[in-house]
């Protein structure tokens, strides 16, 4: 009896076990790469400030999420989801379809940074960083992270790309002057003309008027 007991207690442990595993993300979460180690790397020693691998297997990551990179320009942020040019160290086969660099590398070395990059391809994410030639990828500044579903994307990540910009023609390209209306003389109303017609007749009858004086 108690063996079965025993059995019995085993079973629903592997159970509920398998459950909270499969529990789905009920809110999205940030997590910090490495912690409070940050994303760094020692160019004297060749040390990573920490097991980013060990890092990475000690999360759960779902869509809408984000990677918190606390490092500064001595270091770069590759993300890619080509496994091909995560396993190389460089982007310089790399597409602009499925690569991206975020930051870091800049001319001024040691400058503070912290990048927050959203996950909002699901599968296969990988991330490294290229500096130094790839040194730095090679001797540990990479992980590779797998993307579940979750709670699917926010609207603020959902949102499909602007349309591309178009130039507005020039005022000289393809376009037409606007008419420009002309104001026409007013139509004769012959306002003079019947003036000098009437002083006319006023001359034509004082002289017949003179004519019958003198008669």
């Amino acid at each position: 009896m108690a063996t079965t007991t025993m059995g019995y207690l085993a079973l629903m442990a592997v159970l509920i076990t398998g459950a909270a595993a499969q529990t789905p993300a009920t809110a999205y979460t940030n997590h910090t790469v490495g912690d409070s180690a940050g994303w760094f790397f020692n160019s004297t020693t060749n040390a990573t400030s920490s097991n980013f691998t060990a890092w990475a297997s000690s999360q759960t990551y779902s869509l809408g999420d984000y990677l918190i990179f606390n490092t500064n320009t001595n270091q770069t942020v590759i993300q890619t989801y080509n496994e091909t040019t995560y396993r190389s160290c460089s982007i310089s086969d790399s597409s602009d379809n499925d690569t991206f660099e975020y930051a870091g590398g800049g001319s001024i070395f040691g400058v503070a940074l912290t990048m927050a990059v959203p996950l909002t391809i699901e599968g296969p994410n990988y991330y490294f960083s290229d500096a130094e030639d790839g040194v730095q990828c090679q001797n540990g500044l990479a992980f590779e992270i797998l993307v579940q579903h979750g709670l699917g994307l926010p609207p603020s990540l959902n949102q499909p790309p602007p349309p591309p910009y178009v130039e507005p023609p020039s005022p000289g390209e393809g376009s037409l002057s606007p008419p420009v209306a002309v104001a026409a003389d007013p139509p004769s109303t012959g306002g003079p003309k019947s003036g000098a017609n009437l002083n006319w007749l006023a001359f034509v009858l004082t002289i017949g008027w003179l004519l019958l004086l003198e008669k």
